[in-house]
C-alpha cells in the first residue's frame, strides 16, 4: 500500500512538472497574435511602423489600410493605382514612399495623402515592363529604389533609380547586375546593400555613387537584407538560405536553417535577437546574433511576406489579409 501511494504522489509530480514545462512551452510559442485587414482575396506584401501605434499594410490591387491605435483598428486609404504595392517606408514622420507596380508614390502628409511621384513608362526601358519592390533613403534627401523590367514575364534587366531632393525626380542607375533585383538596405548615409536573383549582393560604400558585387556563394534568390550597422548584416532567400557577414559582407557565410522553405524577410531588433518570416507561415527566431535559428509557432499556413518591428512589438503581413502582431 505504501508502495502505491509513494509511487502514486512521485507519479503526480511527474504529471505536474510536464505539464507546467508543457504550458511554459505553448505560453512561449503565443506571441504572435492573428487578425485579418481588408479583404480575404488580398495578400498583403508589405508593412510599415512609425511607432507602436501608427502604420500601413499594403498589398494587391492598391490596397492600402493605416492603423493610429496600435492595429485594434484599421481605415483603408486610397492610392491612384490598381496595381500590387509592393513597399512603403518612411524617412520621417511626415515624409513617405511607396511602391506600386511600376509608379513610386508619395506622401507629405504622415500618410494621409498619396501622390505619384514617378511612373517608368515602357518607351523609357526600350518596351519592357517595369516591377518596383523596394525602397529605402540614406538621409534625408538621397533615396534608391530596386526592381526589375521584364518581356512577356521573363526578366530582362534590373532596374536602380535614385533621388537626391527628396523625392521630387527619379534617375535611373545602371546598375553591375541585369538580374531581378529585390531588396535594399542603407545603414548611413554611405553603406548601403542590395540582394536579389541568382544570389546577387550588390554594395556602396560611397553615397551610392558606385555598386559593386559581393560574393553570396550561393546561386539561391535573395529576397530580403537586414544590417544592423556597417559590418554586422543578413541576408535571406529560397530553400531555406541564410547568409550572414560580419565583415561589410566581404564575406557571408550560410547559417543552417533546418528549413526547406523560402525565407521572405529578417529583421534584427538589436545585436542578438533577430526574426525571419516566409512561406507557409514560416516564423524563425534568433537570440545569439544569428548564428542559430528556432521554429516558432505562428498559427497559420498563410505565406508570410513582410516583417516590421519597432521596439518591442512586431508585425507580420501575408496571403488572404494576415496580419500578425507580437509583443515582446
Amino acid at each position: 500500500m505504501k508502495l502505491t501511494i509513494v509511487s502514486g504522489i512521485r507519479l503526480s509530480i511527474l504529471l505536474f512538472a510536464l505539464i507546467t514545462i508543457t504550458s511554459n512551452q505553448v505560453s512561449a510559442q503565443q506571441g504572435w497574435v492573428l487578425s485579418k485587414v481588408g479583404s480575404t482575396s488580398i495578400d498583403l506584401n508589405t508593412a510599415y511602423f512609425l511607432n507602436s501605434k501608427r502604420g500601413w499594410v499594403a498589398g494587391d490591387h492598391g490596397f492600402l489600410s493605416r492603423t493610429d491605435d496600435g492595429g485594434r483598428s484599421w481605415v483603408k486609404q486610397t492610392v491612384d493605382t490598381r496595381d500590387g504595392i509592393n513597399d512603403i517606408y518612411f524617412r520621417s514622420k511626415e515624409d513617405g514612399f511607396l511602391l506600386a507596380g511600376n509608379g513610386i508614390f508619395i506622401t507629405r502628409d504622415s500618410g494621409n495623402r498619396w501622390t505619384e511621384a514617378r511612373r517608368f513608362l515602357p518607351s523609357e526601358v526600350q518596351g519592357g515592363s517595369v516591377e518596383l519592390y523596394s525602397v529605402r533613403f540614406s538621409s534625408k534627401k538621397k533615396g534608391w529604389v530596386v526592381g526589375s523590367i521584364s518581356k512577356n514575364d521573363i526578366v530582362v534587366d534590373s532596374i536602380l533609380v535614385y533621388t537626391d531632393d527628396g523625392g521630387e525626380t527619379w534617375t535611373r542607375q545602371r546598375a553591375p547586375s541585369r538580374v531581378e533585383l529585390i531588396h535594399l538596405d542603407f545603414v548611413d548615409d554611405k553603406h548601403g546593400w542590395i540582394v536579389g536573383a541568382e544570389g546577387t549582393i550588390l554594395y556602396t560604400f560611397d553615397e551610392g555613387r558606385s555598386w559593386n558585387r559581393q560574393n553570396s556563394l550561393t546561386k539561391a534568390m535573395l529576397y530580403h537584407v537586414d544590417f544592423r550597422d556597417d559590418r554586422n548584416g543578413w541576408a535571406v532567400g529560397e530553400k531555406g538560405t541564410i547568409l550572414r557577414t560580419t565583415d561589410s559582407g566581404q564575406t557571408w557565410n550560410p547559417i543552417g536553417s533546418n528549413v526547406r522553405t523560402t525565407l521572405l524577410s529578417v529583421q534584427f531588433v538589436n545585436d542578438d535577437e533577430g526574426w525571419i518570416v516566409g512561406r507557409g507561415g514560416l516564423i524563425m527566431r534568433s537570440g545569439d546574433g544569428g548564428r542559430t535559428w528556432i521554429q516558432q509557432e505562428s498559427g497559420t499556413k498563410q505565406n508570410l511576406y513582410a516583417l516590421n518591428f519597432q521596439k518591442k512589438i512586431g508585425w507580420a503581413v501575408g496571403g488572404d489579409g494576415l496580419v500578425l502582431r507580437y509583443e515582446r
